[in-house]
């Protein structure tokens, strides 16, 4: 801590052109934390030793971090690179590579501008090596590429140079097409396009320091002769780009380094020619100039070769070859490095101080990244959005408009003038021991931590400043994600904003912190006095006219649910307290109370789960807690995949009716599957669809999930497509198997239910949709035996006209077609008064399933609700208390349950994504692990060069609980496992089987035979845990009981 009190000798400089702000992603294990070591030991201001550079794990400060060797939160540092007035600094932040806290990656690359994307050159391409180059993608991230553990090629795999250099090429080719199909419209879409274009509003000059590669979609993004890949060994140290190799041989061979660049990489090979004076010229040709003749490339032939020479002499104890590269370069070692009997020292010695690694990747920063100037021009429109308001809107408060576009210009332009507003963004909130605060302020004068004697640990804002300087003590507006300047000084609005005067500023130095008085924009920073203000993130401003940033993306959603209590439950108070410390702390965990009165805490997964647990008991709690076995999520639909969903519309509706207990409102509901590609959309679209049913999606507004295209950047018009080419997806998967006749009469009665969608559920933007009747208008009344007239509650469709299915006139025709002249006017305002009964009753029904309470998963429910005149008392007694309402509320629900169970209900499970990697000889022992957990295999392939072999398959989340620990102990620990949130998956089997039709009772009999029925054995578990009612035998088949013992 005494380098982090130290006060800030240098002040923040005011030109951002010399910031850069960099984060490192990668898949776990592949190097991240020890690249950052090697950066801090030698940018960091004797933050860190070089001798403990590469095993120290420096940014890796917390306890559990340095027990399980893994990286379990995003740490920031501050590094320097030169002197003077243009001396860089870098703030460097270190991610986790674990899928369970990818919640920190998002936090780190939101306040980045670039990103080191680290790569295993035994390894290659990963599950996450995808998920961190989609992640730099989304949030507009430069990315820069290493290619890390190269000596594991040579001292592991025992590769030749020439094999070597096919590998790393293809691992590259291997990147460059991810990063290509994330830019491509067949993948996602490309972002650069979404909303504003920034050469709009920026200036050219901000484009003239971009590389050419930023709009070049032919370009590969990951070159080595634009001097963005750099090929390491961080655990050793040592590091390069080509370009040092190039002048090294242009002073050597007396040619053009330019030109020995771009022959560094690909099938060029260098030409030796002597002419008539006997002067030798050489020339840098294809491989057709060489056909017949066996050479190695460039790469290989000056690059390669001697780094295998060098290590295979070093570590043969060949002396005279360590001496040469000594002279020959002029390196400083000191003699007892050199001495040491361990050829390994002697050869991170050599190397390291050859090619140094913090000089080649810190050389990269500073060349190949933006700087916050360009990074937010470019990235303004992913950050803030530009919002279209209505006429109406923008005409009441024209100054507030200005305002805030002044304020987006602002941010655009990273200003950092006296009068120009503050804007910062916090990602994450994290909590720090206030015995680890810094006692004395810059200027040596003591610091008083408010709330020191009320608990441990101090809560910092992990933020970056976007626009203005920052200053401590001063006053600020805390915005949430749903703040509206335009409607700020309404009262639903005050709740989303509240004014803060803050107490320290900080700059990060891994677990240190230095006091600041100011930070300018494009700076990292960590804020005191936010702590009882912002829950998870927020956006900070001088000014109430500002726009939140947007939300942060998330590659998984937290699926692992447990419940936690005290072990003595006196402590209960603690606990809840503790847990509010940890929801704050932990940008991804998720924590409620059940109906039941549980505390229900959801977790990312096993890891992340034992951490937080581990937090609570420790930290923030310090209670012994009592843990729930994990309580897995389900969801509830009925039979009809593929061609199956034909034969539900062909079939006859069968409708289930349910009367109101006082006989004024019958409700008459027939349930249909939706289409799986369909479904798939509406649950990846379903932050889009709350905008939408928000009305406050409009042309080039907000791009919430990376899986909607935004092309023509208008949001409901892709999605509008997406849904109907769902559709089509589906027709073409059965077309083999039906006739183009039946299939066009089958999306015809499709496109149809689009055109009527009332309402989704549940939450209103589920994958379930409430479907108006198509009926006539004479259809619309309905006379019961009695004689008793009931008039048709039939809504609009609202969300079919949102989406553009039908225009707001249509569905206002279509509305007013069902409203019938015979029914007397009294009846039909109730019936509209009703409406909202109709919604309410289906969100309920949507919400909790039949089966075992769980969400519906995609459904469409026809509904047609009749209600009838009744004069008496009781009738408008009913009404004035709303009794009536209820009652329709609850017909609607019990109605849409029943139509569930008698069209077949089956579950639906979550499905993990499994990426195994397991040594050969344990593989039998892999798949065994993988059969009991119901596992669906994919596909296995051996790693090249290598004995182990990478297995790709679908593993039920049901059965992932203990699934990691169980594949370490089954093959000794030479096995690991990564799980990624893949699909949902519905169970074939039916809860409900009995034996019934002819060939089931001969194969079955009276169903005593009848193997474990899973779908049965789940929903009973999951109604089991809830209160519910199961229906389960005690003694399935009772015998006499019988003693051995003999009497005497």
């Amino acid at each position: 801590m005494a380098a982090a009190e130290k006060a800030d000798d240098v002040a923040p400089p005011a030109n951002p052109r010399f910031i850069r702000n960099t984060c490192i992603l990668a898949h776990v294990d592949h190097g991240k934390t020890t690249l950052a070591d090697h950066l801090v030991a030698s940018f960091g201001d004797g933050l860190l030793h070089p001798r403990l550079a590469g095993r120290l794990r420096f940014m890796d400060y917390l306890d559990e971090e340095q027990r399980r060797a893994i990286t379990m939160k995003s740490a920031a540092v501050l590094l320097r690179h030169g002197s003077g007035p243009t001396a860089h600094r870098v703030n460097l932040i270190d991610s986790p590579g674990h899928i369970d806290f990818c919640s920190e990656v998002s936090s780190a690359a939101r306040l980045s501008d670039s990103a080191l994307i680290l790569v295993d050159a035994v390894e290659g391409v990963h599950i996450q090596t995808h998920a961190a180059l989609r992640q730099a993608f989304l949030e507009r991230l430069r990315p820069c590429l290493v290619l890390n553990k190269l000596d594991r090629l040579i001292t592991e795999l025992h590769l030749t140079p020439a094999e070597a250099y096919a590998r790393l090429h293809r691992i590259l080719s291997d990147v460059n097409s991810i990063h290509s199909a994330l830019r491509s419209h067949s993948y996602f879409s490309v972002l650069a396009s979404l909303e504003d274009q920034p050469s709009s509003s920026s200036s050219s000059s901000s484009h003239d320091d971009l590389p050419e590669d930023v709009d070049d979609d032919e370009e590969d993004a990951f070159q080595p002769q634009k001097g963005n890949v750099v090929f390491a060994c961080a655990l050793d140290g040592w590091g390069f780009r080509i370009h040092q190799f190039a002048d090294l041989y242009a002073t050597k061979l007396g040619a053009n380094s330019a030109a020995l660049l771009r022959g560094f990489w690909g099938p060029r090979y260098l030409e030796k020619k002597v002419d008539e004076n006997g002067k030798k010229t050489f020339m840098i040709v294809g491989k057709k100039a060489i056909e017949g003749v066996d050479r190695d490339p460039m790469f290989v032939e000056f690059v390669l070769k001697p780094l295998w020479k060098l290590y295979e002499g070093v570590l043969g104890q060949d002396g005279e070859i360590v001496k040469k590269v000594i002279s020959n370069f002029k390196l400083n070692i000191p003699q007892r490095e050199l001495q040491n009997k361990d050829p390994k020292v002697v050869l991170q010695a050599v190397m390291s101080r050859w090619l140094p690694l913090a000089d080649a990747v810190m050389a990269m920063m500073v060349e190949c990244t933006p700087d916050p100037v360009v990074a937010q021009g470019v990235r303004i429109a992913r950050l803030m959005p530009k919002r279209e308001l209505a006429p109406e809107d923008a005409a009441g408060c024209p100054e507030v408009v200005l305002e805030t576009d002044r304020v987006r210009k602002c941010v655009e332009t990273c200003d950092v003038s006296a009068d120009a507003p503050v804007v910062v963004y916090v990602s994450k909130m994290f909590a720090v021991p206030y015995k680890m605060l810094p006692l004395k302020g810059v200027h040596g004068e003591l610091l008083s931590h408010q709330g020191a004697t009320e608990s441990e640990e101090c809560f910092m804002a992990f933020a970056r400043v976007f626009s203005g300087v920052l200053r401590a003590g001063q006053k600020v507006f805390v915005l949430s994600a749903l703040y509206d300047p335009v409607k700020g000084d309404a009262m639903a609005m005050q709740k989303h904003v509240q004014e803060v005067e803050l107490h320290y500023l900080y700059e990060m130095l891994g677990q240190g912190l230095r006091p600041v008085d100011c930070v300018s924009a494009g700076n990292v920073v960590a804020i005191q006095g936010l702590g009882q203000h912002i829950l998870k993130s927020a956006t900070l401003s001088s000014t109430k006219n500002c726009w939140p940033f947007s939300s942060m993306m998330f590659q998984v959603s937290p699926m692992l649910k447990v419940a936690i209590e005290p072990s003595n439950p006196a402590d209960l108070g603690a606990l809840v307290k503790g847990i509010k410390l940890l929801n704050r702390a932990d940008p991804f965990v998720e924590y409620t109370v059940s109906h039941r009165g549980e505390h229900i805490l959801a977790a990312a997964g096993e890891i992340h789960l034992e951490r937080c647990k581990k937090d609570l008991e420790e930290r923030f709690a310090k209670v012994k807690l009592v843990v729930s076995d994990p309580l897995v999520s389900f969801k509830e639909t009925i039979e009809g995949e593929g061609v199956g969903l034909l034969d539900s519309l062909k079939a006859p509706h069968t409708f289930v009716e349910r009367t109101t207990p006082n006989g004024r409102c019958t409700v008459r509901v027939h349930a249909l599957r939706l289409p799986n590609a369909l479904t798939k959309v509406l649950q990846e679209s379903d932050q889009l669809l709350g905008q939408i049913i928000e009305g406050k999606t409009a042309k080039r507004n907000v791009v919430l999930n990376p899986q909607i295209s935004q092309d023509d950047g208008d949001s409901v018009a892709m999605l509008r497509q997406r849904m109907i080419s769902a559709i089509d997806s589906e027709l073409e998967a059965i077309s083999e198997q039906v006739d183009k006749e039946k299939l066009e009469k089958y999306r015809h009665a499709w496109l149809g239910y689009l055109q009527r969608i009332w309402s989704l559920g549940p939450w209103q933007v589920g994958p379930n949709f409430l479907l108006l009747p198509d009926v006539k208008s004479g259809d619309s009344v309905i006379t019961m035996e009695d004689g008793r007239q009931g008039v048709l509650v039939c809504g609009r469709a609202h969300f079919s006209e949102r989406l553009g299915f039908v225009s707001g006139s249509d569905a206002e025709a279509l509305d007013n077609s069902k409203l019938s002249t015979d029914a007397p006017e009294a009846l039909h305002e109730e019936s509209v008064a009703l409406r909202n009964s109709i919604v309410s009753g289906f969100q309920f029904a949507t919400n909790a399933g039949p089966l075992c309470d769980e969400p519906m998963w995609g459904l469409a429910f026809v509904i047609e609700p009749y209600i009838f005149a009744d004069n008496s008392d009781a009738a408008h007694q009913s009404d004035q208390y709303n009794i009536f309402s209820g009652q329709v509320i609850t017909a609607v629900k019990e109605a849409c349950r029943a139509a569930v169970l008698q069209n077949n209900p089956r579950l639906v499970e979550g499905m993990y994504f499994c990426e195994l990697t397991t040594p050969t000889e344990q593989l039998g022992s892999t798949y065994a692990v993988l059969g009991k957990k119901r596992a669906k295999v994919l596909k296995e392939e051996m790693q090249e060069g290598t004995s182990v072999f990478t297995v790709h398959a679908y593993l039920p989340v049901a059965e992932s609980i203990g699934f990691s620990n169980q594949l370490r102990s089954v093959t000794s620990g030479a096995a690991s496992a990564l799980l990624v949130l893949s699909h949902w998956d519905v169970i074939p089997e039916d809860p409900f089987f009995t034996p019934k039709s002819q060939e089931e009772m001969e194969e079955f009999g009276d169903g005593a035979s009848i193997g474990p029925n899973l779908a049965k054995k789940l929903m009973n578990t999951v109604r089991r845990r809830k209160g519910l009612h199961v229906e389960e035998k005690v003694v399935e088949h009772g015998t006499k009981q019988r003693t051995l013992a003999k009497k005497v």
